[in-house]
């Protein structure tokens, strides 16, 4: 798959990764560690033929220069959309912080913040938007 550039390709790829995070949880349920997750999610996404980096390192930059701050993806799908999972209770404030911080500091307009956690699926899985398409 190629990496997306309109919106309609984004759509569609972010509806690959839902359909790929409900298969994780399909096969686990959900009570188990981020780890098992990411592992799986990473395998169910190249079986499928998307492109996937996982604990992708990012470096934070001012002006162009770098201030000695880098983040770890916890994925990155086809270059363009970062997934960061959890695998909590529930979810808190930080997470979408986390997640628009990654967006912001990696240049990247979409995002998924998805919590195995929860059951069914469907509202553990949060879109996030960095500007406008």
């Amino acid at each position: 798959m190629a990496t997306p550039t309109t919106l309609t390709e984004y759509n569609q790829l972010g509806f690959q990764i839902i359909g790929a995070a409900m298969a994780v949880q399909d096969e686990f349920g959900f009570g188990l560690l981020e780890e098992i997750y990411r592992e799986a999610f990473v395998m169910e996404l190249l079986q499928r033929n998307i492109g996937v980096k996982s604990e992708q390192q990012i470096n934070v930059y001012y002006k162009g220069m770098p201030i000695g701050k880098h983040y770890r993806l916890d994925l990155l799908v086809e270059d363009a959309i970062i997934v960061e999972l959890k695998a909590v209770e529930s979810l808190h404030p930080k997470h979408f912080s986390q997640l628009n911080t990654y967006l912001k500091t990696a240049d990247k307009k979409l995002g998924y913040l998805i919590n195995f956690h929860t059951y069914p699926l469907k509202n553990g899985i949060h879109r996030v938007i960095n500007g406008y398409f």
